[in-house]
């Protein structure tokens, strides 16, 4: 999943950037509002993760312009621990759900899970798709009966996104716009490669390719 982080704070950015990473999100990083927001507005994004007190641009006018404009792309917001009224301004403004710094990034990807899901219209719990779980925490894909199944970081990513968009087609570019960051290589050959070793450690038929038009996944019973 891809996942915009706007935050100032240079330290904090670093460390949130590097976290989240390990937990399977590809991660692009906005130092100020403006940047934020336009990126917010022109890259396919999963979640954002948004500060208030930004530099050019406040976070709640960040927030506030992507919802006239019809963004629903779903929002965390941060705030300061105790300014309620920041809270209260921030979901009037359209935010999803807000965090209180300090806080424990163990809390953050909690949150972050559960509001994609809301948005994908999934339950609480692991993440199913047919007879198949996948557990975020360990990054591994749980088989019906139970068994594990290792996943490579972007293993992991891709396969999260075809869980939470099941009997869809789904294009390469669009894949390959949530696997990767902004940054990263977006070689469909590769996206192939990838595709191909989902199938081989699932099952040759959970993932069926489109002849232009790409791939649909197609939950096991």
């Amino acid at each position: 999943m891809r996942l915009l982080l706007v935050e100032d704070d240079d330290r904090l950015s670093a460390q949130l950037r590097s976290d989240l990473g390990r937990a399977g999100y590809a991660v692009d990083v906005a130092g100020d509002g403006e940047r934020g927001e336009f990126l917010g507005d022109t890259e396919p994004y999963d979640v954002i993760v948004l500060d208030l007190g930004l530099p050019r641009r406040p976070g709640l006018q960040v927030l506030a312009n992507w919802r006239g404009r019809g963004n629903r792309t779903p929002v965390i917001v941060l705030t300061a621990r105790d300014a309620w009224h920041e809270r209260v301004e921030g979901f009037k403004a359209g935010a999803d759900d807000y965090l209180g710094k300090p806080f424990h990034v163990e809390e953050l990807l909690a949150r972050l899970a559960a509001l994609i899901k809301r948005s994908k219209g999934q339950g609480g719990g692991r993440l199913r798709s047919g007879s198949l779980a996948l557990d975020e925490e360990r990054q591994c894909a749980i088989r019906g009966d139970g068994e594990p199944v290792a996943l490579t970081g972007t293993e992991f990513r891709l396969l999260r996104y075809f869980m939470l968009h099941p009997n869809r087609i789904l294009s390469k570019s669009t894949l390959g716009e949530h696997v990767y960051d902004y940054d990263g290589e977006k070689d469909s050959n590769v996206l192939e490669v990838y595709v191909n070793r989902l199938r081989q450690k699932l099952g040759p038929r959970i993932i069926v390719t489109r002849r232009g038009q790409g791939y649909v996944f197609a939950p096991p019973e």
